[in-house]
């Protein structure tokens, strides 16, 4: 687990920060590899913020373990043994509770919403406060869409079914999966693929088809299941070392987050239609493309709700950004049901 007590390695770390800011080269350690639109997203902005800055700022994203262990990424953007990471806050949720409120929540509003939440509405500012904790800055720079529901290589009928398979699953649905008497895995990307093909997990959740597919999942799984139920849309951010932050120019800085809205609008635009090809290259081989049964997803919802009572009463950061996130989600049900079609225009 993360420690906040790395915290006073970044004193004695400045030199090095400052080092790689005056050389305007910001070394990026992604969690996720290059060749995953996750890892390309990254390297998109980095270009997008070199063109805006006349070449005058590089940000170089290193696929994972290059500089560091995937999992050590935010404590060593924190004690500034790298100057930032890339990611999802989902691989902090052990270090940071709150962060199962940004796209790995179960049953989550919609990805209008989410973001609406995240830069008009409070989101941004309260993960930053949390994450200031941690010396480190938050740009969220690329929009990632709801994801499948998994790879399982057991065909799902009832809840029953999750009875003892070991499944990898990052956030707050692992602990849905735990009360079914599933045995959830936190592993990084680079051992997801081995890791179920040698059967050490029965079952993977990872992201939506484009990634998945590019691992090589439908090689070695029977089913691929939907909805995504256990982390609605999300953004990936650039997680930055304040003190590298704070050295850059006010022009820099505004290129950074100028690139950044523009990636995930350009995502947005993109990444949905993509995954239809996807889709059909998976159903064209020997994985079987399935929803999970109705009476499935009723009974994982169930089991959410008092997941989510616990999670609330467990860990106050992740109560008040899910309240605030309940709370912006409710501003648009007037909206929504006053612009409702009849069902009939939806078939």
């Amino acid at each position: 687990m993360y420690k906040k007590s790395l915290l006073p390695i970044a004193i004695a770390l400045a030199s090095q920060a400052t080092i790689t800011v005056a050389d305007q080269q910001i070394e990026v350690q992604s969690v996720y590899s290059t060749r995953t639109f996750y890892g390309e997203s990254a390297e998109n902005a980095a270009s997008e913020i070199s063109k805006l800055t006349k070449g005058e700022l590089s940000l170089n994203v290193y696929d994972p373990g290059e500089l560091v262990p995937p999992m050590e990424t935010l404590n060593s953007v924190s004690s500034g043994a790298v100057p930032a990471g890339w990611s999802s806050l989902g691989t902090f949720s052990d270090t940071i509770p709150m962060a199962n409120a940004y796209g790995l929540l179960p049953f989550s509003p919609s990805a209008e919403i989410f973001f609406s939440w995240t830069f008009f509405g409070e989101g941004l500012d309260l993960i930053q406060n949390e994450l200031d904790q941690y010396n480190v800055k938050v740009i969220p720079c690329a929009y990632v869409p709801q994801e499948a529901g998994g790879w399982f290589n057991k065909k799902i009928e009832s809840v029953d079914d999750f009875n003892g398979l070991s499944i990898r699953i990052v956030g707050a649905g692992s602990r849905v999966y735990e009360k079914l008497g599933a045995t959830p895995q936190l592993l990084p990307s680079n051992e997801v693929y081995l890791s179920l093909e040698r059967g050490r997990i029965d079952a993977v959740e990872f992201s939506v088809p484009q990634v998945d597919n590019a691992m090589g999942l439908s090689e070695i799984a029977d089913y691929y299941y939907f909805p995504g139920w256990h982390s609605g849309p999300t953004w990936l951010a650039y997680y930055i070392n304040q003190s590298v932050w704070d050295d850059l120019s006010e022009q820099q800085q505004t290129a950074v987050n100028t690139a950044c809205m523009a990636n995930i609008q350009k995502d947005i635009n993109t990444l949905v239609p993509m995954q239809d090809d996807v889709l059909a290259e998976i159903e064209s081989g020997d994985t079987e493309v399935l929803r999970f049964p109705d009476e499935v997803l009723t009974e994982l919802h169930n089991v959410w709700l008092e997941v989510v009572e616990e999670e609330k009463q467990r860990n106050p950061g992740f109560a008040t950004a899910y309240e605030s996130l309940m709370d912006h989600a409710s501003k648009y049900e007037r909206w929504n049901e006053l612009q409702a079609m009849p069902d009939i225009l939806n078939k």
